[in-house]
């Protein structure tokens, strides 16, 4: 276990060791009555299954004069829907302004969205602001898909002495056209828990999808990676909401979706599971097998290097490149592999080529 971050674990920070950790409520607070219709109906037709309420007060718009929150008048509307609900309530906070309010209408837990884990400066000032307080602290994922800006965060929270924290993935931003609104990019939460396996990870599907539609899937998805949580958008009339209706639920959508969960055990025991044992083996046998076939494949690119060198020719040949593509996605047809997988494999073995052809290049 990684310990540079001393962080408390969830069901310690939490009071509950509930399995999927499940946080709802609508994008934003529009009013008071919305807020306690929407919560109240969250806990009858979900009840047992959320353990905490959100909602957005202050909304980061792309956009101006777009609804950016009521602000902090709803801040006590919120906790009294959440007190009514008999649960904790978490709400999202973007400069030292938004904490001093939360922290006087006594909002239990604190999350920094996307947009503003971007910035060092703004999760700095947050985390000085909230120095001496004994409040847990959900991060999401930067918009751009970095790992190291994530923990970065992370860390600084942890240096005021902030130990109940944890992290929401929410998908990455990209360029390329999808059904998703951000990206799922399941291997970079893998890799934060690979690092620090005793950060809690909850899954927020509503934006990663974008449309109530994939909600479910992308929820099971993150059950089936082993993650600890979920947090779903839900809204008493998700077609009339003031911002991101298309990826809100109705309460009792909400709740179908989590009866529907398959929720699996995150860890291994080895009462009578000899088979996977003997099937992991197998595997990192493979494995071994294909790090010391991509060494050996890295040996014969830097002899080709040395050939390309003394005859004047480029490192990157395109011709070559494009039989080396067509010649992957034929065989991994045959072998039922995707050709988003073989593409994203082959582009990363010609870079893997390219940088040895590149060290013999520069001698």
């Amino acid at each position: 276990m990684n310990n540079n971050l001393a962080i408390e674990p969830l069901k310690d920070w939490s009071g509950l060791s509930v399995h999927p950790f499940v946080i709802a409520g609508p994008c934003s607070v529009e009013g008071e009555d919305q807020v306690m219709n929407t919560v109240l109906e969250i806990v009858k037709h979900a009840a047992g299954k959320v353990q905490m309420i959100r909602a957005g007060i202050w909304k980061p718009r792309t956009r101006p004069n777009s609804f950016e929150g009521v602000g902090e008048i709803g801040l006590p509307w919120l906790k009294n829907a959440a007190l009514a609900a008999g649960l904790p309530v978490c709400v999202e906070v973007a400069n030292p302004e938004h904490v001093e309010a939360a922290l006087k209408n006594e909002i239990d837990v604190l999350w920094i969205g996307a947009r503003t884990t971007v910035s060092p400066f703004a999760v700095q000032e947050i985390a000085d602001s909230l120095k001496g307080v004994d409040i847990p602290v959900l991060i999401k994922n930067p918009i751009n898909p970095d790992l190291d800006l994530w923990v970065g965060a992370l860390e600084r929270f942890n240096q005021v002495g902030l130990r109940k924290l944890g992290v929401i993935h929410r998908g990455f931003s990209s360029y390329q056209k999808s059904i998703y609104r951000n990206q799922p990019m399941w291997e970079i939460p893998i890799e934060l828990r690979r690092r620090y396996p005793q950060v809690p990870i909850l899954v927020d599907p509503s934006h990663m999808g974008g449309s109530r539609d994939l909600i479910y899937n992308l929820a099971q998805q993150g059950m089936d990676m082993g993650f600890d949580g979920l947090m779903i958008e839900s809204h008493i009339q998700p077609d009339k909401a003031w911002s991101d209706a298309k990826q809100q639920v109705t309460p009792e959508r909400l709740a179908e979706i989590l009866q529907a969960l398959v929720v699996r055990q995150p860890n291994v025991s080895s009462n009578g599971l000899q088979p996977l044992y003997d099937l992991r083996a197998r595997i990192d046998r493979i494995d071994d097998y294909i790090i010391e076939l991509l060494g050996e494949r890295m040996g014969i690119s830097e002899e080709i290097g040395s050939l390309k060198k003394e005859n004047s020719l480029a490192i990157h040949q395109s011709e070559r490149w494009a039989q080396i593509v067509k010649r992957a996605l034929a065989k991994g047809k045959t072998g039922g592999l995707t050709e988003e997988f073989i593409l994203k494999l082959c582009q990363q073995v010609h870079n893997e080529s390219i940088r040895h052809q590149g060290k013999v290049m520069e001698k």
